[in-house]
C-alpha cells in the first residue's frame, strides 16, 4: 500500500522543576522503604513462581524497593499539567517553525487535568491563542500513539494540514506519597507536530488492540486530604501482577508484529525500537519477546520513572537527540495502556526538528550512556 508520506515533523519535551531521587524517600519515608514489599509494589510487581519472560526479567529487581527507578520528575506547587503542556507545545511549534494559526487541529491528552472534566484541550488552545479545532483524546498510556494514528489519517484525507499533539502526565498529584506506588511515578509532557513529509517517510503501518484483559489493574479512589479537600489517588488493584504476567508478552507480539505486517517490512528491517518503559525491566521483556538485540532500544525508566503516555515522545526525542535515530531509519514505537489499548506504529523517520533538550537530572550526566543503552 502506497501511503501519502505523513508523520512527525517536530518533537519537544518539558519536565517539571523538581527531581526526586531515591534518597528523598529514604530520608523522608524510611519506614515505607523498609516495608515496601507489604505495600502496592507487592501487588503490582511480584514473582508468581512462573518461568515466563516477565517473571524472569522482574526477578533481579525484587531486592530493590524502588524496582530500578533512580529519579522521577515531580511538579512543584506552581506547576500544572497545563503549564507543562504549554511549554512542550510552544517548543514543538518553534522547532517546526510554525505559529498557532498554522495549526488546524490540536489533540490533547492530560493524565490527569487539574479539573475533573473536561480535559485541557480548550484551556490549552486559549493559552496558545489557537483558534481552530482542539480535541481531548484519551487512551491512558497509548494516547500518544492513538493520537498519532488519528492525526496521520486526518492529514492524509486532506481534512487538516498540520496537527499538534500534546500529552502530559502528572501522576505525582494523584499518587499517595505514603504508598510505594509513588516510587514509580513521574511527571512530564511532550508534544509533536504531524504533517506531510518527504516521499517514503512517515508512518507506514500501525496496530492497535484493546486491553480489556487488564481492566482492574489500577483504579481511582476519592478521599480527602488533611485540609478536608477532595483528592483522587491512583491505586493498584488486586491481581494486577498476575494480569501483567499473563498479558504483557501477548500484547507486545500482537501489536508489534501487526504493525510490521501493516507496514510491509520485517522485524530485521527495523533500525530502532522505542518501547514504553513503565518499569525498569520492561524494555528487556520487549526485546526478549521479539527476539531482538537490546542495543536497538533505550530504557528511560531509571531517569523519569513511569511517565505514562509521555513515554513514546520522550523515547523518540532522546533517541533522536543522542543520534540513535537518523533520517530515513525505520522506527517501531510500542506502548501498552491498562484498561485501554496497546499499540505499535512503524515509521520511517524524517528530518525531525527537536525542541530544547530537557535539563539533566542529578545522575543523568554520569549515567546517560549506561541508561540509554540497555545491557
Amino acid at each position: 500500500m502506497n501511503l501519502q508520506p505523513v508523520g512527525i515533523r517536530a518533537i519537544a519535551l518539558n519536565f517539571p522543576s523538581i527531581i526526586r531521587t531515591n534518597d528523598y524517600y529514604r530520608e523522608n519515608y524510611p519506614e515505607m522503604v523498609a516495608v515496601a514489599e507489604k505495600k502496592t509494589l507487592a501487588r503490582l510487581f511480584a514473582p508468581d513462581g512462573s518461568t515466563d519472560i516477565w517473571s524472569q526479567e522482574l526477578a533481579p529487581y525484587m531486592s530493590d524497593p524502588f524496582r530500578g527507578t533512580v529519579e522521577r520528575r515531580v511538579v512543584a506547587a506552581d506547576e500544572t499539567s497545563l503549564s507543562l503542556e504549554y511549554r512542550a507545545a510552544t517548543d514543538a511549534l518553534e522547532a517546526a517553525n510554525l505559529a498557532p494559526e498554522d495549526i488546524d487541529l490540536m489533540l490533547v491528552t492530560s493524565l490527569f487535568p487539574e479539573q475533573v472534566t473536561p480535559g485541557n484541550a480548550a484551556f490549552l488552545a486559549g493559552k496558545l491563542g489557537l483558534h481552530n479545532a482542539a480535541w481531548n483524546i484519551e487512551s491512558t498510556c497509548t494516547s500518544a500513539l492513538v493520537s498519532l494514528q488519528t492525526a496521520c489519517s486526518l492529514v492524509r484525507t486532506g481534512e487538516y494540514r498540520n496537527v499538534l499533539v500534546v500529552v502530559s502526565t502528572t501522576y505525582s498529584r494523584y499518587t499517595d506519597e505514603n504508598d510505594t506506588l509513588a516510587f514509580l511515578s513521574g511527571d512530564g509532557a511532550g508534544a509533536f507536530v504531524v504533517g506531510s513529509l518527504k516521499q517514503n517517510q512517515g508512518v507506514l503501518g500501525s496496530k492497535i488492540a484493546n486491553t480489556a484483559a487488564t481492566c482492574g489493574a489500577f483504579y481511582n479512589e476519592f478521599t480527602t486530604d488533611e485540609q478536608g479537600n477532595i483528592k483522587m489517588f491512583i491505586r493498584g488493584g488486586k491481581g494486577a501482577s498476575k494480569m501483567f504476567n499473563e498479558t504483557t508478552v501477548k500484547f507486545i507480539r500482537l501489536c508489534c508484529h501487526g504493525a510490521i505486517a501493516s507496514a510491509d517490512v520485517s522485524l530485521e528491517d527495523i533500525d530502532f525500537f522505542a518501547f514504553n518503559t513503565p518499569s525498569a525491566w520492561y524494555s528487556r521483556v520487549c526485546t526478549r519477546a521479539l527476539g531482538i538485540d537490546p542495543n536497538r532500544t533505550i530504557n528511560l525508566n531509571p531517569l523519569y520513572a513511569n511517565i505514562g503516555p509521555t513515554f513514546p515522545i520522550a523515547n523518540l526525542y532522546h533517541a533522536a537527540e543522542s543520534g540513535k535515530i537518523r533520517e530515513n531509519d525505520l522506527v517501531l514505537v510500542y506502548t501498552m495502556g491498562s484498561s485501554s489499548n496497546a499499540g505499535a506504529s512503524v515509521m520511517r523517520w524524517g528530518d525531525v526538528a527537536l525542541g530544547p533538550a530537557p535539563a539533566p537530572g542529578v545522575s543523568f550526566s554520569q549515567e546517560q550512556e549506561r541508561i540509554l543503552t540497555p545491557h
